[in-house]
């Protein structure tokens, strides 16, 4: 089967493309795929954008959105052969609730800043959703998204209607007690309930992040990196002073690791 060479394809051309390969004569794999499975191609292709994002690589960002446009357009073609919806229906939808919730562009709201806008944004957002209370905007937020960010939504959400600290030493101090709760559950709990008093006070730390108003997601992964870097300068210590890091004692590594934190720390 051919397709028209072009110098430069477009949009149509994307979805035209996809059509050829689900349909009968097409590829084999396309045709097979459903939504669940390539559920997680997208969530991985999501991520391989971010990363582009996190590198300021502009060419592999240009890639790796149009990898993720191919996860939404193969999502919108199987529904269109199954009479539900197509990408029109995608684009005219998101067209019409960008119009929506955007009143002061499109309408007769005004928002002077950034705050404003959101706040005209969650107001419409709300209405347009049939959602009367706060705990209905709150389970309204995806529990398939990670669970730092997960929980950091639903703490701005509560914070809305003002249940929330005054400050972020109310948010330390609920940390300091969900750390307290932890060590009792551990000395005397069970598994069911240690693994509770772990998740307040995970919840609690991401509380402390939205005070400071850091992305507690962000600072989880460059602390990975921080570990992984630092671990990296372990080992390479242990080679040269000939250490077997499997044999060695834990205070032996610990060393190690304090030698190589003041090091980081002195750049």
């Amino acid at each position: 089967m051919e397709y028209p060479q072009k110098s430069k394809y477009d949009f149509n051309d994307l979805v035209e493309i996809v059509k050829i390969l689900r349909a009968p004569g097409g590829c084999p794999w396309d045709m097979a795929q459903t939504h669940k499975t390539i559920r997680s191609n997208f969530i991985e292709e999501t991520y391989e954008v971010i990363e582009a994002i996190d590198n300021d690589d502009k060419d592999l960002l240009k890639e790796e959105l149009g990898d993720v446009l191919l996860q939404v357009a193969l999502h919108s073609e199987m529904e269109r052969e199954s009479g539900s919806f197509d990408m029109n229906d995608v684009c005219d939808g998101i067209c019409k609730k960008l119009i929506i919730r955007h009143p002061h562009v499109f309408g007769d709201k005004s928002a002077g800043n950034e705050q404003e806008a959101l706040q005209n944004w969650d107001a419409v957002k709300m209405q347009t959703k049939q959602q009367k209370t706060q705990t209905e905007a709150m389970r309204s937020v995806s529990r398939a998204l990670p669970a730092l960010m997960r929980s950091e939504k639903i703490q701005r959400k509560s914070a809305k209607v003002g249940f929330d600290w005054d400050s972020v030493d109310g948010a330390l101090d609920k940390l300091y007690e969900e750390y307290n709760e932890l060590k009792v559950a551990i000395g005397h709990g069970s598994a069911e309930l240690q693994s509770e008093e772990l998740g307040d006070l995970l919840f609690s730390a991401v509380n402390v992040s939205r005070f400071l108003g850091l992305d507690s997601e962000q600072a989880l992964y460059n602390a990975c990196d921080k570990y992984t870097d630092r671990f990296s300068m372990v080992e390479q210590l242990a080679t040269e002073r000939g250490i077997d890091l499997k044999s060695a004692e834990l205070s032996q590594l610990n060393s190690l690791w304090d030698e190589v934190k003041i090091k980081q720390k002195e750049k």
